[in-house]
């Protein structure tokens, strides 16, 4: 059975090609704090890179990630922590 991270993973590589992705569950982290459930898989990071994040705002970037995930938001999914860059930005985050 997948989890919900392999499910993240799996969507995110799909949309935007990454060239580094990682995802960390936070959920135990997160244990009686709003949206939490004692299952957990409710609470993540995501670092990813890619180019095709290039001219967009961190706005922008963030809702598009949002969209890739709606269907998780929807079913269970209480929060992401996101770190998204470009290759650029990810060699030299000045």
């Amino acid at each position: 059975m997948q989890t919900r991270a392999d499910r993240i993973e799996a969507r995110l590589r799909a949309a935007f090609a990454p060239e580094i992705l990682t995802i960390s569950d936070d959920s135990a982290r997160h244990a009686g704090h709003a949206g939490a459930r004692p299952e957990g898989e409710t609470h993540y990071r995501v670092l990813m890179v890619a180019g095709g994040f290039r001219g967009q705002s961190r706005v922008a970037r963030s809702r598009a990630v949002h969209a890739a995930l709606a269907a998780e938001f929807s079913n269970g999914l209480h929060a992401l922590a996101l770190t998204l860059r470009t290759p650029e930005e990810h060699a030299d985050p000045g």
